[in-house]
């Protein structure tokens, strides 16, 4: 019964975190990093490698439905892709020297900057 009630909750957070993922465009980490952190206990570097992982997955789903329905800049995602991937690379680097602390400060900071401009548009 304790597995049972332990994949539910993964269970839960994926259904919310691809819901926004699917909503939105976006979302999916910004539920999954401080899901796994708080409720699952998991390690702040372990969280963010695997909430990548995570999102990628459902991410393909939702690629596929704003494919279907022409929503995709093809020109525009070359270009930022490229740029992506550059600064992928370095983020993925420097996630590797910071401490969990300093990563969850720096996720905080940026949620919160992000809430704001939604707000504030």
């Amino acid at each position: 019964m304790k597995n049972k009630k332990r994949y539910m909750i993964y269970f839960t957070g994926g259904l919310l975190s691809g819901f926004l993922n699917g909503l939105f465009g976006s979302g999916g980490g910004t539920l999954l990093v401080p899901f796994m952190t708080e409720c699952l206990n998991v390690e702040e570097h372990k969280a963010h490698a695997t909430a990548i992982l995570i999102i990628s997955s459902f991410t393909i789903v939702s690629l596929i439905f704003y494919g279907m329905n022409s929503f995709l800049d093809l020109k525009l995602t070359l270009w930022v892709s490229a740029g992506g991937i550059a600064g992928g690379f370095i983020g993925a680097k420097l996630l590797a020297k910071l401490s969990a602390n300093v990563i969850r400060k720096i996720f905080g900071i940026f949620m919160i900057i992000a809430a704001v401009r939604m707000v504030m548009k």
